[in-house]
């Protein structure tokens, strides 16, 4: 998804487009990979030192909840991306400086066959490790 169809979405949904949530949008495209809400806190603080931090939670949740950014959780805490909703997907994670890598492989085909009769509802797939320039690092 990119911004144009974000904030398209916004509108759809009844949703203001502040200044506020452009910047929070611009902050996760231009991101390369998973990031979190206290990296997009100093981002957002560079232009708005008196940011809240609640403002900042309750637009990452409405984002989240509207499809505009997927979540994954490292090291206990919630890092954020754009969704990709273009085709259907895995990712590889670098632990260190959050890069993702698309993985096109899902193991949902065997998952199904070694539950015959369930009915699965959703399902997410992802490999964390260290990529090839922090490994080097």
């Amino acid at each position: 998804m990119n911004m144009e169809e974000a904030i398209e979405l916004l509108k759809e949904k009844g949703y203001k487009t502040t200044g506020r949530r452009k910047d929070i949008l611009k902050f996760f495209a231009e991101a390369d990979g998973y990031r979190t809400a206290k990296e997009l806190i100093a981002f957002i603080e560079q232009k708005q030192p008196a940011v809240s931090f609640d403002t900042i939670y309750r637009n990452l949740h409405l984002f989240h909840e509207m499809g505009i950014l997927e979540s994954t959780e490292l090291d206990g805490e919630k890092h954020f991306q754009i969704a990709c909703a273009h085709h259907h997907h895995h990712h590889f994670i670098c632990r260190r400086c959050g890069k993702t890598k698309e993985i096109d492989v899902c193991p949902m085909q065997d998952i199904n066959n070694l539950l015959p009769g369930c009915v699965i509802e959703n399902h997410k797939f992802e490999i964390y490790g260290i990529c090839p320039q922090c490994k080097t690092a």
